[in-house]
């Protein structure tokens, strides 16, 4: 059985991950498939997973990789999360992850709409707004969703997701429609009303805003074979518990793929992981260095992070596992950054890294705060490093 070591797996990430310079893709859509998808929750994050990868890079590039050229969209997949995917890997995408998010979704909001004395079906009420907002879509082109409320009556209806409790209160039903839609496959995050750094998507119907599907309908069996062949490829050795985790499934999930793909077992320091059967140890890279945004696609790989976060987990992911902005050194993480006042980058460094290191640092940190020009970025998921730690210089 082949072992892979820590060392051995933080050196796959400079490549694999297109961390270190002079191993960037061509374009955007090439980074996207190669990691299978970069988060977007956040929605600064693509922009600054982006940067960090694609020399020259700039905000309005993504911009018009999403609302012009349309060859990257933001779609809602894997653990009900927003990523920005390949339109050709959507339809792989929406098999293996999107269908369950839906089905999840639709019940639960079928059911909120029943005990809100909304519908006494909350199926058939759902179908018949889902259909409303469609026609109105392709009728009236992007809408926002508060345009879309206040056009559509199907759309009218209010839920409290907590009653008695002062988190609680009436809640507009119309966003889960949407929800719902979108992890369909339905509908798409069109253009964006606001800027970079926030959210404010004009809804489109799928069918006008990208190329019509193949009509050949790809079972879930050989779309989660083909999305944990890609992943495991780019993100690979991993445990059964990192492909469960990343694709929002069950245990039993993740082994049938493993096993569907002819995955190979190694060892990792007694642990079980799995790498593609033709997989080849990457040469030991140059030095290199990252800033990462929050939720980038590399921190947030893997549900067993001790072997690129050590024993600073606590500092630089929240309680419920998301990371907030890190900074890392050949493959391993060594803080975080923040913006001080003035919006310049400042690194929160939790090791010593070296002059070497600490100098490429400071240089990566003067670019990042070059490129963002003022802009504030405020991560909706600040590391408790990120929002109060004392600057180490």
């Amino acid at each position: 059985m082949r072992t892979f070591t820590v060392e051995q797996r933080r050196a796959r990430l400079a490549r694999r991950h297109h961390l270190r310079s002079g191993d960037a893709p061509e374009s955007i859509q090439a980074v996207t498939e190669n990691l299978v998808a970069l988060h977007a929750t956040d929605p600064a994050t693509p922009y600054l997973s982006l940067w960090a990868r694609l020399p020259g890079f700039a905000s309005a590039d993504l911009d018009a990789a999403l609302y012009r050229e349309r060859a990257v969209v933001k779609h809602l997949a894997m653990r009900r999360t927003l990523w920005v995917v390949s339109p050709a890997d959507l339809p792989a995408v929406q098999a293996a992850a999107s269908d369950r998010v839906a089905a999840n979704e639709s019940r639960r909001l079928a059911a909120d709409a029943e005990r809100a004395g909304v519908a006494a079906d909350g199926s058939a009420w759902l179908s018949a707004a889902g259909e409303a907002v469609l026609r109105h879509l392709r009728d009236a082109g992007p809408c926002s969703a508060r345009e879309l409320r206040q056009a559509l009556p199907e759309l009218t209806g209010t839920y409290d997701p907590a009653p008695g409790k002062r988190w609680g209160g009436e809640s507009h039903l119309a966003p889960r429609v949407l929800t719902v839609l979108s992890a369909r496959g339905d509908i798409i995050r069109g253009p964006n009303d606001g800027g970079w750094i926030t959210s404010r998507p004009r809804w489109v119907a799928a069918r006008d805003w990208l190329p019509a599907p193949d009509g050949v309908e790809l079972h879930v069996d050989d779309a989660r074979a083909a999305l944990v062949r890609r992943w495991l490829g780019t993100f690979g050795p991993a445990t059964v518990t990192d492909v469960r985790w990343w694709f929002g499934a069950t245990l039993g999930w993740a082994r049938k793929a493993l096993s569907d793909i002819g995955a190979e077992q190694v060892d990792l320091d007694g642990t079980a992981g799995f790498v593609l059967p033709d997989d080849e140890d990457d040469p030991e890279p140059a030095p290199w260095c990252a800033l990462l945004p929050s939720l980038d696609p590399t921190t947030m790989g893997w549900f067993d992070r001790d072997w690129y976060v050590g024993p600073h987990r606590g500092a630089v992911f929240d309680r419920n596992g998301n990371a907030g902005p890190t900074v890392w050194v050949d493959g391993r993480i060594v803080g975080a950054w923040r913006q001080d006042a003035d919006g310049r980058v400042e690194l929160v460094l939790v090791e010593k890294v070296g002059r070497r290191a600490a100098s490429a640092l400071e240089a990566r940190a003067d670019e990042l705060t070059a490129w963002l020009d003022g802009v504030r970025v405020n991560p909706r998921f600040p590391s408790p490093l990120s929002k109060g730690a004392t600057v180490r210089r």
